[in-house]
């Protein structure tokens, strides 16, 4: 199983450059992935501008979005040409987009985009891009990849499960329980079978850690408010379930391996660099 790194974007930074430190240390200590997640209406930076930035400054670390908000990109066209130039900065195979739907109704009244109808403008954005990185659209330019990034998707939902067998090469689950993907990964598989998939589905999860003295208080001041909207039982359970014991950490490799899943991200919630070695340290990069 793979072992890759999530940029604390949620969390309280300040400067910029401290996310492409973190890139560059990410990259220097073995981490197969760099993640960053998405939202609106937060300091989270944009995914793609932030996985570009970071493109620059390595040259073999896998990029994800882990998740982009895909019905937030309204221009679809700009959209497919702004993945595209990301792959071509990066390089072949680097680039993998993580996509959902979203759930927060502020990120699209501020994104001045219609919630309702955010699952049917989903399919329409998959759809020109699809048609992009394949070359039978006049929006370039083209893709290093050969057919473009590829896609997971978020969710556990029917449209999640659709999306997956008819665009994608898997499922991403966020802040992610064994049992979370346990409970999920024979629905996945059954679909991609059905769908007359080759091989198997990409799996992979994603788990909110902080290490070192500080590490409960930076999850308490991350994760706390950025779940604050779900309420304050849910913005708990997320703090709970958060990694802040290198030992935990270490369990948490063995028991996700166990059940098969093909990647682990490790997402950031204090901003210090100092993170990616002391996490590179729990999980003996």
């Amino acid at each position: 199983m793979d072992i890759g790194i999530g940029l604390p974007g949620h969390a309280p930074w300040t400067d910029g450059r401290t996310l492409v430190e973190w890139a560059r240390r990410a990259e220097a200590r073995g981490f197969s992935t760099l993640s960053v997640s998405d939202r609106l209406v937060w300091n989270t930076p944009e995914p793609l501008v932030a996985l570009a930035a970071a493109a620059g400054a390595t040259s073999r670390i896998r990029l994800l979005t882990s998740v982009l908000l895909g019905p937030l990109r309204a221009g679809h066209a700009l959209f497919a040409k702004a993945v595209t130039t990301l792959d071509q900065l990066a390089g072949p195979g680097r680039v993998r987009l993580g996509l959902a739907p979203g759930m927060r109704e502020d990120d699209f009244t501020h994104g001045e985009v219609d919630y309702g109808t955010r699952g049917r403008e989903f399919d329409r954005l998959l759809d020109r891009l699809a048609a992009v990185a394949s070359g039978d659209d006049p929006v370039g330019p083209p893709p290093a990849t050969a057919g473009g990034p590829a896609l997971l998707f978020g969710g556990g939902s029917a449209a999640a499960l659709r999306r997956i067998t008819t665009h994608g090469t898997g499922w991403i689950a966020g802040d992610a329980t064994v049992e979370d993907v346990q409970g999920f990964t024979p629905r996945l598989r059954a679909a991609w079978e059905e769908a007359g998939r080759p091989g198997s589905p990409t799996v992979i999860a994603s788990v909110m850690y902080a290490l070192g003295p500080g590490a409960h208080d930076a999850v308490e001041r991350a994760i706390g408010s950025y779940y604050a909207f779900a309420g304050e039982e849910y913005a708990r359970y997320g703090v709970s379930i958060a990694y802040t014991r290198a030992e935990d950490i270490a369990a948490a490799v063995g028991e996700f391996a166990r059940i098969g899943c093909d990647e682990l991200i490790f997402m950031g919630n204090d901003p210090d660099p100092a993170q990616v070695d002391l996490l590179a340290d729990a999980v003996g990069l």
